[in-house]
């Protein structure tokens, strides 16, 4: 299990279900065993099936969450997110989840725009409430670590919140959160400052994003595929900025906002 996913089925765990029958411990060790998402999938539908009066149903569905999210499977992971906070809407990983995987596939014309980016909104500001009160998951886990993982969690709701903002083209707002999102990582986040500096693109405010474009790229840069998104960003920006010289500035088109999967 990745790092990311541990971190995940921690901050859930706040009610500590028991389950009732040895083949039920195996089929919920399934999930936590599973080497991939469509193994995980598998093995969580499989343990809500068998056993419709597991305790562990919100952790499974918040599995199928996570792994569709992992295959890009941006239907199905709204559904098993939605099915998950129908168990507990206080499911703080899967707000999160929720809430940043929205915006970014919210496209400008979409009818129904402002009612996605509402409900994105919704799911952040609600993680937002409950991220302070979560309880420590495990006695073995130091204070300063469980105050880092709150302050990661609170960085993200911070972060989606941004991306509504800057699909809504509100830019001083999403500049706003953005700036919230990084201040409060407990470690710089390359792909928080490399939105961040988008919201200081758009804005002609050319010096601001490439410093936070150097940043980015000095935490690991952002990488899709081959290419790394902040390198060709910052490229992108001091031209922009050579070319405005002295001229007075005009109001430049926005970059555009990249789907990014941080890496688990």
């Amino acid at each position: 299990m990745t790092a990311a996913l541990t971190l995940s089925v921690g901050l859930w765990a706040q009610k500590q279900p028991q389950p009732k029958s040895q083949k039920e411990v195996e089929a919920i060790m399934a999930i936590q065993n599973a080497g991939d998402p469509d193994g995980r999938i598998k093995a969580a539908e499989n343990l809500i099936t068998k056993f419709a009066d597991t305790e562990f149903k919100e952790f499974a569905l918040q599995m199928e969450t996570i792994s569709y999210q992992q295959q890009n499977d941006f239907e199905n992971m709204v559904i098993a997110g939605e099915r998950t906070l129908e168990v507990n809407a206080d499911n703080v990983v899967v707000l999160i989840t929720l809430a940043q995987a929205i915006p970014q596939r919210t496209k400008e014309f979409d009818l129904d725009k402002e009612e996605k980016l509402g409900k994105a909104e919704k799911y952040a500001k609600k993680a937002q409430t409950l991220i302070p009160n979560l309880a420590k998951f495990n006695p073995q886990i130091t204070d300063d670590e469980w105050t880092g993982y709150k302050k990661s969690a609170m960085s993200q709701a911070h972060e989606a919140l941004g991306m509504v903002a800057f699909t809504r083209k509100n830019y001083a707002a999403a500049e706003q959160s953005f700036k919230a999102a990084a201040d409060v990582s407990p470690q710089p986040d390359a792909t928080t400052l490399y939105r961040l500096a988008m919201t200081y693109s758009a804005q002609n405010k050319y010096d601001d994003a490439i410093g936070a474009l150097d940043q980015a790229i000095a935490a690991g840069g952002v990488k899709v595929g081959s290419r790394d998104m902040a390198v060709e960003q910052k490229a992108a920006v001091m031209k922009a900025k050579a070319a405005a010289g002295s001229k007075p500035a005009e109001s430049a088109p926005a970059p555009p906002q990249v789907e990014i999967k941080r890496p688990q």
